[in-house]
């Protein structure tokens, strides 16, 4: 739905400094939409790379109004309020948006296309993206993405929202750099707005979630020297069902387990301790490989989210993980990802 002639607003409200901000700040990270505006209260005036540590130069204003000065044609909801529901001032923004002649991606949970007071706003050729939406023609997963001959990497993780999707997209980047037709596949909002596809996980019913990713798998790998799969939620995790369709689906041949660096516990449960990152390992590729059944797996890296550590502080802490585990370990946001790559490649 967004391409290069779109000029996008972000409605990012207290999503800059706050916890629930990662939509946009991904798709102002690694998006190469033409992206004119920021719209967050909390930090109009200020820099991006102040404020978030991303180097781009797009302004960040108060309110739609100020936005219209960049001349927006899209708003993009890029933060995730409580409950999935757009608190009233955000609505008005939304409204205000459509009736100035903008069109709407919407990540959120809530089918905004559904909204009659929405789709009144709507002339010619407006439109509103509801990024989560369940795929056609789905069925049950049958394996076959074993079947595929090239390396087939998905990032899984100690907990939820630590960095699988960046670890992703920086080994896909760098895959392209290299000359390799390489594809990041994408599994939730911000990927897909980003990448313009893929499945958005949490949305397909579970039945039919590894059919959703064996498909595009599939789809992908038949011209494709390498496939990275964005990985959702942590096996550890007591309330995430994301993880094993994706595994399913996928049929990875390598896997990247990507960790918060100091992080000992899931978020928001001080007291499920996150285990050794060795046996979190033999965990994961015990459950891709399924006793046999399936096709191996093994963790062939870690990616460690280092964000707010010292240079210094994160160095060393990479080396202690990587000599810990015996596996290249880095921060691919900070480092790069060449470790990671080589280690899938090599």
């Amino acid at each position: 739905m967004l391409n290069s002639e779109h000029r996008i607003a972000i409605l990012l409200h207290n999503g800059i400094l706050g916890p629930k901000g990662k939509t946009g700040l991904t798709m102002l990270r690694y998006s190469r939409k033409n992206i004119v505006a920021v719209i967050d209260r909390e930090c109009a005036g200020r820099q991006l790379k102040e404020c978030a540590g991303i180097d781009r130069g797009v302004p960040v204003v108060g309110s739609l109004q100020e936005a219209l000065n960049y001349r927006p044609d899209v708003l993009v909801i890029g933060a995730a309020p409580s409950g999935g529901l757009l608190p009233p001032d955000w609505m008005q923004e939304v409204k205000s948006a459509l009736k100035c002649g903008m069109s709407l991606v919407n990540g959120l949970h809530t089918r905004l296309s559904k909204a009659p007071e929405l789709m009144a706003c709507l002339r010619d050729g407006q439109w509103i993206w509801d990024v989560r939406s369940e795929p056609e023609g789905l069925g049950v997963a049958r394996g076959d993405a074993a079947g595929l001959s090239c390396p087939r990497v998905l990032t899984v993780g100690t907990d939820m929202a630590i960095g699988k999707k960046c670890a992703a997209i920086e080994m896909n980047e760098l895959a392209l750099r290299r000359g390799l037709r390489s594809r990041f596949l994408a599994t939730g909002q911000s990927g897909i707005m980003i990448s313009g596809e893929g499945v958005p996980i949490d949305s397909v019913r579970i039945d039919y979630a590894a059919s959703a990713i064996e498909q595009m798998v599939l789809r992908a790998g038949k011209e494709s020297d390498i496939l990275f799969l964005e990985g959702q939620g942590s096996i550890l995790h007591p309330g995430s069902s994301a993880t094993l369709p994706l595994i399913r689906g996928m049929q990875p041949t390598h896997l990247i387990l990507v960790h918060r660096a100091g992080q000992s516990s899931l978020f928001g449960f001080p007291d499920k301790k996150i285990p050794p990152l060795t046996k979190v390992a033999r965990l994961y590729e015990e459950v891709a490989g399924a006793a046999g059944v399936l096709c191996p797996s093994k963790v062939a890296a870690i990616a460690l989210n280092t964000f707010g550590l010292t240079e210094t502080h994160a160095s060393e802490i990479i080396a202690e993980i990587g000599a810990e585990t015996g596996l290249p370990c880095t921060d691919p946001v900070r480092c790069g990802a060449k470790a990671l790559l080589d280690s899938v490649l090599y």
